[in-house]
């Protein structure tokens, strides 16, 4: 496996890491559970369940690299790149990206590629961690540091992280219409268990004073195709009764004393 993916994997072992994925495990059970079709597609993470809540019969993991063997998570996937998905056009109902794009070495290839796969009206479900927080803020001084030869990381060394804008931007040149965005996780950039939790109070307090600089965010957006309309069951409208007039034989009274004797 990349040295990326095993990095990344590992910092989700650890105090933040879990607080991190706890969060973005109520997010993804809450925006997964009410989207139906036939197949929902994963893309990488597999410590994460993303598709739990979801019923679509047909359900898929997607990974770059294989899982080594005595995983912690367990699970198996189907190994390929993700810019280059072993799916039909226009054949998945849902995509969802957990970190995804922050591992790949072009993001933009593999968000191409999911609204080709998608189908029309077809959802994809985004988690990134945003730069512009006190984590960002922590990783990007982490890297000034090593340079100097000194200090360490905060958060995985996974390649780019990709502004909540910037990633708005991107999906509406792709025409996804974005239909729900927020952050989450305010607590500090601190490794302890201990401190994680005396500054509960900061997620409480920071999705009402500063929403925009959560650790991070979340993005639900809607494949639009220009000319595409979705077409409901059926309904034959009752027949109305016919108001043309129908002739009937003997309308008249009839007369039964005219034919006697």
């Amino acid at each position: 496996m990349s040295e990326q993916i095993i990095g990344m994997q590992q910092w989700f072992e650890t105090p933040p890491g879990r607080y991190l994925l706890a969060w973005e495990r109520a997010e993804f059970d809450r925006a997964v559970g009410d989207i139906f079709g036939y197949h929902a597609l994963q893309l990488g993470l597999p410590e994460l369940d993303a598709l739990r809540t979801n019923r679509m019969p047909h359900r898929w993991l997607a990974l770059r690299e294989p899982q080594p063997r005595g995983a912690a998570n367990g699970r198996s996937g189907l190994v390929t790149d993700f810019a280059a998905l072993p799916f039909a056009e226009n054949s998945i109902d849902l995509v969802v990206l957990p970190h995804a794009l922050e591992l790949n070495v072009d993001p933009h290839a593999t968000l191409r590629e999911v609204e080709r796969v998608l189908v029309p009206e077809g959802k994809v479900v985004i988690c990134c961690l945003n730069p512009a927080s006190l984590w960002g803020f922590r990783q990007r001084r982490a890297h000034l540091y090593r340079r100097l030869g000194f200090g360490e990381l905060f958060l995985p060394d996974a390649g780019e992280f990709i502004g909540y804008w910037r990633l708005r931007d991107w999906l509406r040149l792709l025409s996804f219409e974005v239909e729900a965005g927020n952050f989450g996780c305010y607590r500090p950039a601190i490794s302890s268990d201990k401190w994680l939790g005396r500054y509960q109070w900061m997620d409480r307090i920071g999705e009402r004073w500063w929403p925009i600089f959560g650790a991070v965010y979340f993005l639900v957006a809607v494949k639009r195709v220009r000319g595409v309309k979705l077409i409901g069951p059926t309904w034959k409208a009752s027949g109305n009764i016919a108001a043309a007039p129908v002739p009937l034989a003997n309308r008249g009274r009839p007369n039964y004393l005219k034919d006697r004797p």
